[in-house]
């Protein structure tokens, strides 16, 4: 068998296979763990988490995503913070193990099983990888190649999901969830009543399938890669497993709690490349330039940011600013990354050192 094919059958194992092998490859991955897990629990960052939650809970700012109907049914005064380290240090603070939909965070996540499926060059025959200034639903396509413009907005995210391999909806369904498992590392349901919500109001959705039929962008399987679509985004997920995403991308495509592999490592570029350009939606220019670490939002409430070679984060707030990017969620991602240096452009000394606050060499106790 050739490299690539060893690496696809590893890549198309189920979680728990995975799970078996990277067990059988790492006898101490157990005593690493629990020595990460002590590590965490002593750390000051905790602290920091608590006090950065307490400084913006009572945030009532925005609002709840009502356009599919089931999401407005979500409590505003949901709110959890959690960080995840390549090491697999685990923090969080708040409603953490509130369940919600991943909605479009799962973009990056398909995009990145498509450049899997078919390579980077195929991939980029259908969609691009240009911001559009236009909101995340927008029906529109670039003018000279017809692609939709990048794989994080709606258009592109069909087109990406259109592009993952199955013989029918059910296979199609079943890789799509094994792949969320290796990034998690724990099963996933789908939530029936937003699926169900979002496929009876998708008219939009719909729309922008067929006028990218016209095109060859899609194939004609509208109804089948729709309903895939819709059940992505009707993924249930919380704080810890966003964060766990996030880390997972920076730690290269390896879950750091599992040790799975979740991403070829060639493609872990391009997906947080696209989540820096792309992934706030019409915010994301700011977002690049205030904040600077690569990220990705759902309507839901939830952001999941990664900063390479060092954490992922993720956040779950439901209220909304106007360009649909939770508003408590953007304001812990500002200070993470202007109090610790986060920004990959950040070349000045950071405020406080990351590495000594995650492992408690410091003399502050408190924030």
């Amino acid at each position: 068998m050739s490299e690539a094919g060893a690496d696809r059958e590893k890549l198309d194992q189920t979680p728990n296979q995975a799970a078996d092998q990277a067990a059988d490859q790492s006898s101490g991955g157990d005593l690493q763990s629990l020595a990460s897990s002590i590590t965490a629990m002593a750390s000051p960052f905790r602290n920091y988490l608590n006090d950065l939650h307490e400084k913006y809970r009572s945030v009532d700012e925005g609002t709840v995503a009502d356009y599919i109907p089931e999401l407005a049914e979500a409590n505003p005064g949901w709110f959890g913070i959690c960080v995840v380290t390549t090491d697999g240090q685990l923090f969080d603070v708040g409603d953490c193990d509130q369940l919600f939909t991943i909605q479009s965070m799962s973009k990056a996540l398909t995009y990145g099983m498509a450049l899997e499926d078919h390579g980077r060059e195929y991939v980029n025959s259908k969609v691009s990888n240009e911001p559009t200034g236009e909101a995340f639903n927008s029906i529109v396509l670039d003018e000279e190649t017809n692609r939709p413009y990048n794989p994080m907005v709606n258009a592109g995210a069909i087109a990406t999901t259109d592009l993952i391999k199955g013989k029918d909806g059910t296979a199609r369904l079943k890789r799509m969830l094994s792949m969320f498992e290796r990034y998690t590392g724990r099963s996933h349901d789908i939530c029936m009543p937003v699926f169900l919500s979002e496929k009876s109001s998708g008219f939009r959705n719909r729309a922008i399938a067929y006028l990218m039929l016209n095109f060859g962008m899609v194939s004609d399987r509208i109804d089948e890669t729709l309903d895939l679509y819709f059940q992505q985004c009707s993924i249930l997920v919380n704080a810890k497993d966003i964060a766990m995403i996030s880390a997972t991308l920076a730690n290269g495509g390896v879950n750091p709690a599992t040790q799975v592999r979740a991403l070829d490592e060639h493609y872990v570029q391009d997906v947080i490349s696209v989540m820096l350009s792309c992934g706030m939606y019409d915010a994301s220019g700011d977002w690049a330039y205030r904040v600077g670490i690569p990220a990705k939002s759902g309507v839901g409430g939830g952001i999941l940011a990664t900063v390479p070679g060092k954490l992922g984060i993720g956040t779950f707030s439901p209220p909304l600013d106007v360009k649909g990017n939770s508003v408590r969620g953007i304001k812990v991602c500002e200070d993470l990354s202007k109090d610790f240096g986060l920004h990959l452009f950040n070349v000045a000394s950071p405020e406080h050192n990351l590495q000594d606050w995650l492992s408690g060499n410091t003399d502050i106790d408190h924030w």
